[in-house]
């Protein structure tokens, strides 16, 4: 080796580049998250695609009774990208997110916490702010996650006017012969 070239032996002949030398994933994803929001990604792919063929995801909702969990966010992120592939392809694919706010577990949680002795009215009420305030946390974890949607409109199974359509629908189904 001559003298020459001994100090190049190592040498990188790479590009410069404003890259940064670590992801820093857990600062960064925040801030794109935010721009996502910002832009108002999610309105403008909904506008680009008015009038489109049509494809609908039928989200099963999660309860609204604690933190997410592994099972919710593999289920998000596999509909999520379904969604957003096929919205790629040209069809108009919106993501509406819901949850089920009913039911014996969000029931359990708030017997735990207030007791079993409580008037049927106040039981409910406290069922619906703790189902609320489950719904807020699941949303915001399921937008860390960077699933798109129109999170500001979600359907939920406690609003009154989803509980009079699903009892239209139920009555449809009865009136059509179809229950048993």
């Amino acid at each position: 080796m001559t003298e020459e070239n001994k100090d190049s032996k190592y040498k990188l002949n790479l590009p410069e580049t404003s890259f940064p030398m670590r992801g820093d994933l857990a600062k960064r994803e925040p801030a794109w998250l935010k721009s996502w929001q910002e832009r108002k990604v999610y309105e403008r792919i909904r506008k680009a695609r008015k009038g489109a063929k049509k494809f609908i995801l039928h989200d099963g909702p999660p309860y609204a009774n604690g933190d997410i969990h592994i099972g919710h966010a593999v289920n998000k992120i596999l509909k999520d990208i379904i969604v957003k592939s096929k919205t790629m392809s040209g069809f108009d694919a919106p993501y509406v997110p819901g949850w089920d706010c009913h039911g014996l577990p969000i029931e359990l949680v708030v017997e735990k916490t207030h007791g079993k002795n409580i008037e049927p009215a106040k039981f409910r009420e406290l069922c619906r702010a703790y189902a609320a305030e489950q719904v807020e946390k699941q949303k915001k974890d399921f937008i860390r996650l960077g699933v798109l949607g129109d999170w500001d409109n979600p359907y939920l199974t406690m609003n009154f006017k989803t509980e009079a359509d699903i009892m239209r629908a139920l009555g449809e189904i009865y009136k059509n012969g179809y229950l048993y």
